[in-house]
């Protein structure tokens, strides 16, 4: 018997120079444990005429995690901030009770080609810690937990498992884990004693096998049973495992707020379009609040 629950395609959507690849929420899965919002970012080839610009824009109630495989993101915030972001680096930044942020091509790469390839994850904070002071870490490519076993490279980028814990801090009992096999033959992982809550599993490049299945690149597999986790990872490919446990309310999603409390993304919205977030150092942007969207309803 199959141990996945469900299967999720990515689903392309423009977003100005290049296209993101959307994965949660889905219509029939909003979230995995505390997981609520993932986009596959790229991989794009920018010109020296084009570039990522994404203005100031606010958050409540989660924190978000920029994660690159490739390329260089500027990120300013409301804290006062100015961070790059690249390769292999980790940005994490909660917004609590509100911050503002805006993701930028630094300025010694605007008038050059470049890549840029990763994800951007959106993990909602517990319902007591919903309206805690903004913070951000930046966390660099060499202090992310990562080691070989039986050939296979593993990086924590978030969250505790396997007996090793990520510097990032979590506010809910979570893990973000990527798995790599850069070798020339197939190999059996088997992680089901490690696993709790709700686990996904993302694969980015190559493929898996699972109860004599394959599956492909730009999918994520929902697990039926954490305990089951079981399965082949193909030579040269790379997935990434991520869940923990889910809360016990259900989670509001408007635009870039995220909350369980309806009247709070309300208050957020009205907040935003009176202008009445903090600044962002340095950058003077700002992305209107999509009015016509009267639901709560997800939108980037």
């Amino acid at each position: 018997m199959s141990n996945i629950q469900m299967i999720i395609e990515e689903r392309a959507a423009d977003i100005g120079n290049f296209l993101v690849g959307k994965l949660l929420p889905f219509s029939q899965k909003r979230s995995v444990g505390s997981f609520v919002f993932i986009d596959h970012m790229g991989p794009a080839a920018l010109k020296d005429y084009q570039n990522l610009d994404i203005p100031p824009h606010p958050h409540i109630g989660l924190s978000t995690l920029t994660y690159l495989f490739e390329g260089s993101i500027m990120h300013r915030d409301s804290l006062g901030n100015e961070v790059e972001i690249q390769e292999g680096a980790v940005n994490w930044m909660t917004a609590g009770k509100g911050v503002a942020h805006s993701e930028r091509t630094p300025e010694y790469l605007r008038t050059t080609d470049k890549n840029l390839h990763g994800l951007q994850i959106w993990v909602a904070l517990p319902k007591t810690l919903e309206y805690m002071e903004p913070e951000f870490f930046h966390i660099d490519k060499d202090d992310i937990p990562a080691w070989t076993d039986n050939g296979i490279n593993y990086k924590l980028i978030a969250g505790e498992i396997l007996g090793r814990k990520s510097p990032m801090p979590v506010y809910s009992p979570l893990y973000f884990l990527e798995v790599k096999n850069t070798l020339q033959e197939d190999q059996e992982i088997i992680l089901g004693n490690y696993l709790f809550g709700e686990s996904s599993l993302y694969i980015l490049e190559g493929n898996i096998e699972s109860d004599g299945n394959l599956y492909s690149p730009k999918h994520i597999l929902i697990a039926k049973d954490t305990q089951l986790c079981h399965f082949i990872l193909k030579a040269n490919s790379t997935v990434y495992i991520f869940g923990g446990e889910p809360f016990p309310e259900t989670r509001h999603i408007y635009w870039n707020f995220v909350s369980s409390d309806v009247n709070t993304i309300e208050e957020a919205k009205t907040k935003w379009a009176n202008h009445e977030f903090p600044k962002v150092k340095d950058d003077d942007g700002y992305i209107p609040l999509p009015l016509q969207n009267k639901n709560l309803k997800l939108k980037r």
